[in-house]
């Protein structure tokens, strides 16, 4: 039973990251071609679309956040190693490890703090474009800092109790 157990995660989190993928490609694509839209209807048309703006600060919001959760999820997000240059041996072990933990705690005080941003703005009713609440709009913002937890507490784990990246 524990080898089925074994092999379904993996596909899970392999199936999760094509699905985030994906989701990352579409509002690219459909940001890229709203805003390219709108540009379109304004300077031959002058008319416009009135809620698009709105709309697209949302979906760079989106992007950002998958872009993170990518990023972390490959290891391409933005470090600050200076320190690790001038560690050496095992050291850089330790190093690493404190790193991926300070990493769960700054992301884990985001995740935190956003999801009471979205507590807030549930209290407050107020709409981001159209019959849209900016609450849910927001919703990426805890989601996408809890991904980014767990995936660092995931590698402060491979670091400290194995001793891989």
């Amino acid at each position: 039973m524990a080898s089925t157990d074994q092999s379904v995660m993996p596909r899970l989190i392999k199936g999760y990251a094509a699905f985030e993928d994906g989701v990352l490609m579409l509002i690219f694509a459909s940001t890229l071609g709203l805003a390219v839209m709108q540009i379109l209807l304004r300077n031959f048309f002058d008319i416009g679309l009135i809620w698009l703006e709105s709309y697209l600060r949302m979906q760079v919001l989106w992007l950002a956040m998958l872009g993170a959760m990518v990023a972390t999820r490959e290891g391409g997000h933005i470090r600050i190693d200076l320190l690790a240059r001038f560690i050496q041996g095992k050291l850089i072990r330790y190093f690493d490890g404190a790193v991926a933990v300070f990493s769960v705690l700054v992301c884990g005080a985001a995740t935190y703090a956003c999801i009471t941003l979205v507590q807030f703005e549930m209290e407050d009713n107020m709409m981001a474009f159209g019959p849209v609440p900016i609450w849910m709009c927001q919703l990426i913002l805890p989601f996408g800092f809890g991904v980014m937890t767990l995936r660092f507490a995931e590698k402060a784990r491979r670091v400290i109790f194995k001793g891989a990246l």
